[in-house]
């Protein structure tokens, strides 16, 4: 059985007008996975469809498993789980409190009555791989933007889904949290398919192994981060004039920096 999350053709309607109009691509445990686009390109109303929030056609199937015309819990059920651009916490709880109920999605009505000995492996292993561990007492309300951001992210991951869907996990986040964000995602990548939406180029050019650039609700470009970058029509739509001129700036850099580290590299060896 496949683990990857396969989408064929998928298409969303609204009163007529098709905010998706035939999206395909696919996603595996290994890679980070971008969704890119401007406003308006399909890119939520794709992640809402896979999710059961919007009804879509088509097909978008995980292993063997069609999620299409599933409820929003049976896919969480099998194994999917979704963030939003405003993390979903219990404020007044703690981040243990937060992570213990997301892990009793699972555990049956009667085991949720015990008294449990001891923090579950799950939410152990949660906590290290978030870098909350030393938060686990703090309550989620006084938490950072981004430390929010890992919570929901941990609440997943004690859930063991095999696919995260993860919508602008970086939006207003400081320069450090988006680093340790997306170091946290090729983490959670090397077991689990995680596909991200996202707007900020230089994150996506830094972390994603593929990258599928939506346009008026179509697939416009798709492949690695410097073929989508050089690709015209991308540059066009959507990064503009400017854009293409910061993205042959970007890639200069990026050469630069290689260089650079290779010299000084070789001469550490000298």
């Amino acid at each position: 059985m496949t683990r990857s999350l396969v989408v064929t053709d998928l298409r969303v309607e609204f009163d007529g007008f098709a905010a998706v109009g035939g999206v395909s691509f696919d996603a595996h445990p290994g890679e980070v996975r971008f969704l890119i686009g401007p406003n308006g390109a399909g890119k939520t109303t794709c992640i809402d469809a896979i999710t059961g929030l919007s009804k879509g056609s088509g097909s978008v199937k995980l292993g063997d498993q069609e999620l299409l015309g599933k409820s929003v819990n049976k896919i969480v059920r099998l194994g999917v789980g979704r963030t939003f651009q405003t993390a979903s916490v219990f404020e007044q709880l703690s981040v243990l409190q937060n992570l213990d109920i997301a892990a009793g999605l699972h555990r049956s009505s009667l085991s949720l009555l015990r008294a449990r000995r001891g923090i579950e492996p799950a939410i152990e292993s949660a906590l290290e791989e978030t870098g909350l561990t030393a938060e686990r007492e703090t309550p989620a309300g006084i938490l950072s933007h981004g430390q929010k951001q890992w919570l929901e992210i941990g609440m997943m991951l004690v859930q063991e889904p095999r696919a995260l869907l993860l919508d602008e996990p970086v939006a207003g986040m400081s320069q450090d949290e988006r680093t340790a964000t997306g170091e946290l995602l090729q983490r959670i990548a090397q077991r689990r398919i995680v596909l991200v939406v996202e707007h900020d180029m230089d994150f996506m050019r830094r972390y994603a192994s593929r990258v599928t650039v939506l346009h008026q609700g179509k697939v416009l470009s798709e492949g690695a981060v410097a073929q989508v970058q050089a690709d015209p029509k991308v540059q066009e739509v959507y990064l503009g004039t400017a854009g293409a001129a910061t993205t042959t700036a970007m890639l200069a850099v990026a050469d630069t920096t290689t260089a650079v580290s290779n010299t000084a590299t070789q001469g550490e060896g000298a």
